[in-house]
C-alpha cells in the first residue's frame, strides 16, 4: 500500500508531463476510487480519467508512453501503479463506456460507478473544468451491470487477491441491497462488521492484509474462506431482485 504523501508528488509530475505531451490537447486529468476517500488511508494504485480534446496521434501514445515509463522509474512502488484510461472528451460525455485511447482500445467497463463517484464529489481535479460539467448521471441499469461486472471480476480472481475480493464483495453486498455505489472499501468493511458479523473476522483478515500485515496464516485462510464469502454474497445479492430495473 502507498501513503498518501507520496501521491502529491507523483501527481504534479503526472500532470506536468501530460501538458508537455499534449498542450492543448489535454482537456481534463481526474483522480478517482481510493485517493478519493480519505477513509481508505494507504491504497495500492491511482485511478484516473485524461480527457482529450481530440485523437491521439502515434507520436502522442509514444511520448506518453514514456511519460508513463519514466514515472514509474522516478516514483517506485508508485510510479508504476498509475491506473486509468485516456478518453476523448466528446465520448466522455455520452453513457457508454468510452475506449481508451491507448492500450489497445481499453474499455472503462465501470464507466457508471465512476460516473456515480465523480459526480459525488468523490474526485480530484487536476486539470479542466468541474466533472459535473462534463460526466452525464448513471441510471440504476447502468450501475446494477457494472456492479455485475465487478462482481465476475471477483469470480475470477479468488486465489490471486483474495483481500481485494472479500472487501469488495462487502462492497458489492452493500451496494446491491441499498443502491449507494459511492462507498469505499474501507467504508464497506466497517459496515460489513456490524451488518454482518458472521464474517467478521473475514473483513478484519483482508483489512489486515491490505495494510500490509498479513501473516501467512492469514493469507492461507483467506484463500481457505473466499469462496465461501462469495457464495453468501451471490445469495444476498439474489435477494435483493437486482434485476437492473429502475423499480
Amino acid at each position: 500500500m502507498i501513503p498518501r504523501e507520496q501521491i502529491a508528488d507523483l501527481c504534479r509530475a503526472f500532470v506536468d508531463g501530460l501538458r508537455a505531451a499534449l498542450g492543448a490537447k489535454l482537456f481534463g486529468v481526474y483522480l478517482y476510487g481510493a485517493v478519493a476517500f480519505p477513509e481508505s488511508g494507504p491504497t495500492g494504485d491511482v485511478d484516473y480519467h485524461v480527457l482529450l480534446a481530440g485523437p491521439l496521434t502515434d507520436s502522442e501514445r509514444a511520448e506518453l508512453e514514456g511519460l508513463h515509463a519514466s514515472l514509474a522509474r522516478d516514483f517506485p512502488a508508485l510510479g508504476g501503479e498509475l491506473d486509468g484510461y485516456y478518453i476523448l472528451e466528446a465520448h466522455a460525455r455520452r453513457p457508454d463506456p468510452p475506449r481508451s485511447q491507448m492500450w489497445a482500445g481499453a474499455t472503462d467497463g465501470a464507466w457508471a460507478l465512476h460516473r456515480r463517484h465523480i459526480l459525488a464529489g468523490r474526485c480530484i481535479v487536476l486539470h479542466g473544468p468541474d466533472p459535473r460539467q462534463v460526466y452525464p448521471p448513471a441510471a440504476w441499469p447502468e450501475v446494477a451491470a457494472a456492479l455485475r461486472g465487478e462482481l465476475d471480476f471477483v469470480k475470477n480472481h479468488l486465489d490471486e487477491y483474495p483481500d481485494y475480493c472479500i472487501l469488495n464483495l462487502c462492497r458489492l453486498i452493500y451496494s446491491f441491497q441499498t443502491r449507494d455505489v459511492v462507498i469505499s472499501k474501507a467504508a464497506a468493511a466497517d459496515w460489513a462488521r456490524t451488518a454482518l458479523p458472521q464474517w467478521r473476522r473475514h473483513v478484519e483478515t483482508a483489512t489486515r492484509s491490505y495494510a500490509g500485515q498479513a501473516t501467512p496464516a492469514d493469507r492461507e485462510f483467506m484463500k481457505s474462506e473466499v469462496r465461501g464469502l462469495l457464495r453468501f454474497a451471490c445469495e444476498r445479492i439474489a435477494e435483493t431482485g437486482a434485476s437492473g430495473d429502475d423499480g
